[in-house]
């Protein structure tokens, strides 16, 4: 009678690397390190991961927004199709900004001359080399910049963004967001009811709330607002 094998029994535990799918596999760029990236683009979050605004942002575990003093807002660029959508986004962001009060904000609006050469060519070389001139041109430590990537108007009103800001000290991504407003989202929706609450200082209301999202000027202010809430976002201890 043949006997049978005794069973080996293995503890060892193999460990379990995260992956990220697609577009985790674009490095770094502008000489931000490559985890960074890899942070921004697979739309993980910094801060608390119970949020409910469910943002997919990157700040920097190694420095403190509010430790900039001056940053300067590159009017945001539009490649939604309806470009003048951007000029009322940039101004709304100003504006959320300034409230939160995480760091001074200046607007170089698109008819300043180094708004096309900050928004089309600073990905190259040449241009990073003359971060510091811009820095001292702009009187500023910081550079906020970003496009307008989706729109949709009522009655089904999207908005989508993507930003980033640099620390023009080093040229390193010290934040960056990645996202879309969907009026039809329901947790947009239970988020509009809190900015109404918390900003505007009223109950709930569906007149109120079918506001926002009816009027491309009062969704840019929810819109705005949730971004400018990720400047000072309560870092974990």
């Amino acid at each position: 009678m043949e006997r049978s094998r005794p069973r080996v029994r293995c503890d060892r535990r193999v460990p379990v690397r995260d992956t990220c799918p697609g577009p985790c596999r674009s490095l770094s760029r502008l000489g931000i390190p490559a985890a960074f990236m890899l942070i921004l683009v697979c739309g993980c979050k910094s801060g608390r991961d119970e949020d409910a605004m469910a943002h997919s942002y990157y700040s920097s575990p190694q420095k403190d927004l509010r430790k900039l003093g001056r940053v300067a807002l590159v009017e945001l660029d539009g490649a939604s199709g309806y470009p003048e959508l951007a000029a009322d986004v940039t101004n709304a962001l100003f504006l959320e900004a300034q409230k939160k009060q995480a760091f001074g904000v200046v607007v170089v609006h698109r008819d300043n001359p180094t708004w096309r050469s900050l928004q089309e060519n600073l990905d190259s070389l040449q241009t990073l080399r003359q971060l510091a001139a811009v820095r001292d041109a702009l009187n500023c430590n910081g550079l906020l910049l970003g496009t307008v990537t989706e729109y949709r108007p009522y009655p089904h009103m999207v908005i989508g963004l993507r930003l980033k800001l640099l620390d023009l000290s080093d040229s390193q991504l010290i934040w960056g967001l990645e996202q879309v407003w969907d009026s039809a989202d329901k947790s947009v929706r239970k988020r509009i009811q809190a900015y109404l609450k918390e900003e505007q200082r009223s109950g709930p209301s569906p007149i109120r709330e079918e506001l926002v999202v009816v009027s491309p000027l009062n969704f840019c202010k929810f819109v705005t607002y949730e971004v400018a809430g990720t400047f000072v976002r309560e870092r974990k201890k």
